[in-house]
């Protein structure tokens, strides 16, 4: 008899600098979202692909110092510009699959600000796991915060 797998929404909303245009390109562009979803310097990249695009995919694969090779897989389903991404994921660590998510990021104009909202519906093999996306996630957040502060603040 298999295991029962683990069941998971959530929702994250940050206020981020700027525009949605600008906010945008943090996630549409390679090197803009490169800079708040690294997040593991001591794990060697094996593969970093990005084509952001409806049925489009992004791949990266790392390699962990005990040699361990971690994946994540997703393929973008609806992207309006500046205004909405749908994508699913996948995440494993070696063999072990560790969940599968479909996400969706809505950035709304907010004064001088823009207010992103992420949701995400998840099903983990294992509940544990499902406990750490949500902080690991929100702790990209604060990267991404830190990013978009950093671009403003060369392009002023």
């Amino acid at each position: 008899m298999g295991l029962l797998v683990h069941h998971t929404n959530f929702v994250i909303e940050r206020d981020l600098p700027g525009s949605p245009r600008h906010a945008f390109r943090f996630w549409s562009e390679h090197k803009n979202k490169r800079q708040w979803t690294s997040c593991h310097p001591d794990w060697t990249v094996e593969e970093d692909h990005l084509d952001f695009r409806i049925d489009g995919s992004e791949r990266v694969r790392w390699r962990t110092p005990d040699g361990t090779e971690n994946g994540f897989r997703a393929t973008y389903f609806d992207i309006v510009p500046t205004e909405r991404i749908v994508y699913g994921y996948a995440m494993n660590s070696g063999t072990r699959q560790i969940s599968a998510s479909l996400v969706t990021v809505e950035f709304t104009p907010a004064d001088q600000q823009t207010r992103m909202t992420y949701t995400e519906q998840a099903v983990f093999a294992d509940a544990a796991d499902a406990d750490i996306r949500s902080s690991g996630t929100g702790w990209g957040f604060d990267r991404l915060v830190l990013a978009i502060e950093q671009s403003l603040a060369v392009s002023h």
